[in-house]
């Protein structure tokens, strides 16, 4: 594709976070146009660029032998020019506990567009599976990427060593397959019918010693079998990390093809697992009994590759959040194309027409 006029991009507007920069410099590749994104997270308390936003570009730079400006830590102003001519195996070395999940967000959206290699791998060393604001990989693999390989897009990702807040330490393959289709609309506007809700509690062995996972699964039993009427099927893992912790989801796979979820649930300090569990499973209870078929962390997933495919898409969420709104209007500057948000008492229908 020839590369077009360089679009500016005003990184205050909207939500302002660094979604604009994950979503704007996975568009640049996908669609060669060169971007410069400027007043990087103007309104945040640390404006800039945090080192997962840096460590996100530098890669997705790396794996698509794109031209990333000089830029570090607080730079607020990035310029990136892409190059279609992608590499089939990367290294990545993350020295913080910064979000793998985020990390993959640009990627995942330029390999809409990956046609020239087969299986593209990248190798990552350190970094977190969970953390606060971000996908889990758990989550990702048995949600937002099982969504994606039923429209033709297959990311599997591996987890060797999880990594948790404050040190990380994680170690994880992620394997992109360049799509041979045309990749299929999203069309998720009806819950459906639910056989079991399945999920995995994954805990660090710091806390084995006090029950941490088993207390957490007692209470999400306890509190989805007084509320619903549907099989359970939750996981404890304990693994080894570098730091303590412990996260979790919960998802279930109806007969429309949808699959609701909870998103990402991390303990944190003061929280007891007991309020952890409660947690899940109020999240559970909601979406199910107000029958919305796309949680509020999958609608932003889905989003770009909505925006992406030619044919109409469509689904049903709870709520339109001021991220969401920002991610919208970010994709048209890209694709032109036009959308509609329908408001109605209980829930909100996102289109691309």
């Amino acid at each position: 594709m020839t590369q077009g006029d360089k679009l500016e991009i005003d990184g205050s507007f909207g939500e302002g976070g660094g979604s604009i920069l994950r979503i704007g410099a996975g568009f640049s590749s996908l669609f060669s146009r060169p971007i410069r994104i400027k007043n990087i997270r103007a309104n945040r308390p640390k404006p800039g660029l945090r080192m997962q936003h840096l460590i996100g570009l530098q890669t997705l730079a790396k794996l698509t032998n794109s031209n990333l400006s000089k830029c570090q830590v607080g730079s607020k102003e990035i310029t990136l020019i892409p190059n279609t001519e992608i590499k089939s195996n990367i290294d990545v070395n993350i020295n913080t506990a910064g979000s793998i999940g985020l990390l993959l967000q640009p990627i995942q959206i330029a390999c809409l567009g990956f046609r020239n290699s087969e299986i593209i791998n990248i190798n990552i060393q350190g970094g977190g599976t969970f953390g606060k604001w971000a996908p889990s990989l758990n989550y990702l693999q048995e949600v937002t990427y099982q969504l994606f390989r039923n429209s033709g897009l297959k990311i599997d990702v591996e987890i060797k060593e999880h990594g948790f807040y404050p040190k990380g330490g994680a170690q994880v393959r992620c394997t992109l397959h360049s799509s041979q289709h045309e990749i299929k609309p999203i069309n998720l506007i009806e819950l459906g019918n639910l056989d079991i809700i399945k999920g995995e509690i994954i805990a660090t062995n710091h806390l084995k010693n006090r029950n941490i996972g088993e207390r957490i699964k007692k209470v999400i039993y306890q509190h989805l079998k007084r509320n619903l009427k549907i099989d359970l099927d939750v996981k404890i893992t304990y693994v080894d990390s570098l730091s303590s912790g412990v996260g979790l989801s919960l998802w279930s796979l109806s007969d429309t093809g949808a699959i609701i979820s909870t998103g990402t649930i991390l303990g944190e300090k003061n929280m007891s697992s007991e309020k952890v569990g409660r947690l899940a499973a109020d999240e559970m209870i909601k979406y199910i009994s107000n029958e919305i078929p796309v949680d509020n962390y999958l609608s932003d997933q889905l989003i770009p590759l909505m925006s992406f495919v030619k044919k109409p898409s469509r689904i049903k969420v709870g709520q339109i959040t001021k991220h969401t709104l920002t991610n919208l209007e970010l994709t048209k500057l890209f694709t032109q194309r036009e959308y509609r948000v329908l408001k109605k008492k209980d829930y909100s229908i996102i289109e691309y027409v």
